[in-house]
C-alpha cells in the first residue's frame, strides 16, 4: 500500500455502535473515513453526531450492487469494513427474509463490488458468535464447528463463508472476525444488555418499576465495544487474511449481569427482575465462550475493559442519559 497518501477506509454500518468506535479508532490513526449509509426516513446519526465533520457519509445499499460499485469507484478506500446488518437475533425469526438479504447476501454484493472495482482493497466482514449456536465444543474456536439457532446466525455463516469463498477464489484480502457479544453505553435498547442496564438507571430514579427478561441463566463472553474494533484493524494490518475469533474467554449469565448491574447503584436485582416467557428464543444458544489465543498470537490483541467495568460504564452512562448530563455518545 502506497503511504504517501491517508490511508481511506469505507464503513458499513458506520451509524452503529460498532461503526461510531471504529470510525473513532481510525480517525485517531489519521486515515480518511468514508461511512455509508442507506437511504431511509429512520437513518440516527446518534452515535456518530460528534464525528460527522470529519467523516464523508455517502448513499449505499447494501441491497444494491451498483450503489455499492459506485461508493468505491468515486471514493477509493484501501480498506472496507463491513459491520451493516440486521443485526438483532430476536428481529430474526420475525423478518428472516430480510435478514438473509442484507445479512448474508448483502456481503456477496459488497465482495463481489470489490472484485469488479479494485481487488486490492482490504476487506473485513464482521461475523459474529451467533454461527456457533447450539455448540458443539466450549470454549469455541477458529476451527469449531458451526451450528446456528436462528435466521440471523445462519444469515452470519452465509457471509462467514462467502468471505472465505471470494478470499479463496479471486486471492482477496477478505478477513473474518468471528466476535463474541460486545457492548457499550451506544448498543441500542433492543439489546439485553442496554436494556438491563437502562432499566436499572430508570429504576434507580422511579421512572420504572420492574424489568422483564427472558432466559436468566443464558451464557454469554461479553467484551467492550471499543476494544474489538482494535481487533477488527489489526487483521487488514496482517500480510495474510484470516479468520479470528475475537472475545474475552469468560463467560457470564444474564443472571450475573442483572446482578452487577443493580449492584452498581445498591439495589438487588430479584426485587426488580421478573422472567417472562414472551422474551424466550423459539431456539436459545445457551452457552458461548470463546478462545481468543489466535487473536493474541497473531495480532497481540487484548482486551482492556473488564466485564464489571463494562457494566459499571455502561449503568453510569444511562444514568447521566436520563438525568440529561449526557448529551452525545462521544
Amino acid at each position: 500500500m502506497n503511504q504517501l497518501h491517508p490511508q481511506r477506509a469505507l464503513i458499513t454500518g458506520i451509524t452503529g455502535q460498532d461503526g461510531s468506535y471504529l470510525a473513532e479508532f481510525l480517525l485517531s490513526k489519521d486515515y480518511e473515513v468514508i461511512g455509508l449509509v442507506r437511504r431511509s426516513s429512520m437513518v440516527s446519526f446518534e452515535r456518530i453526531a460528534h464525528l460527522q465533520d470529519k467523516v464523508h457519509i455517502v448513499s449505499g445499499d447494501l441491497l444494491d450492487e451498483a450503489s455499492l460499485i459506485e461508493a468505491l469507484q468515486k471514493h477509493q478506500p484501501n480498506e472496507v469494513y463491513n459491520l451493516a446488518a440486521q443485526s438483532f437475533v430476536q428481529t430474526s425469526f420475525g423478518q428472516p427474509v430480510l435478514t438473509g438479504e442484507t445479512t448474508a447476501l448483502g456481503v456477496t454484493r459488497l465482495l463481489d463490488a470489490i472484485r469488479i472495482v479494485d481487488p486490492t482493497i482490504r476487506f473485513y466482514q464482521a461475523s459474529s458468535s451467533e454461527m456457533f449456536g447450539k455448540v458443539q465444543e466450549v470454549p469455541q474456536s477458529e476451527s469449531t464447528p458451526f451450528h446456528p439457532r436462528s435466521p440471523y446466525g445462519v444469515a452470519k455463516l452465509y457471509g462467514h463463508w462467502i468471505t472465505v469463498n471470494y478470499r479463496e477464489s479471486y486471492n482477496l484480502h477478505a478477513s473474518s472476525g468471528i466476535l463474541f457479544n460486545h457492548e457499550s453505553p451506544r448498543r441500542g435498547l433492543e439489546f439485553v444488555t442496554r436494556k438491563i442496564t437502562h432499566a436499572v438507571a430508570a429504576i434507580h430514579l422511579g421512572r420504572q418499576h420492574d424489568l422483564r427478561l427472558g432466559n436468566l441463566d443464558a451464557m454469554r463472553d461479553w467484551g467492550f465495544a471499543g476494544d474489538y474494533v482494535k481487533a477488527m484493524w489489526l487483521m487488514l494490518q496482517q500480510d495474510k487474511p484470516d479468520n479470528y475469533v475475537v472475545c474475552t474467554g469468560e463467560t457470564h449469565s444474564v443472571r450475573e449481569f442483572c446482578e452487577l448491574a443493580f449492584a452498581h447503584l445498591n439495589m438487588d436485582y430479584k426485587d426488580y427482575v421478573v422472567v417472562d416467557k414472551a422474551f424466550f428464543r423459539p431456539a436459545e444458544v445457551d452457552l458461548l465462550v470463546g478462545d481468543p489465543s489466535k487473536a493474541h498470537k497473531s495480532l497481540s490483541w487484548y482486551r482492556e475493559v473488564s466485564f464489571k467495568d463494562l457494566i459499571a460504564m455502561m449503568v453510569q452512562a444511562d444514568l447521566e442519559l436520563l438525568q440529561g448530563k449526557l448529551k452525545s455518545f462521544s
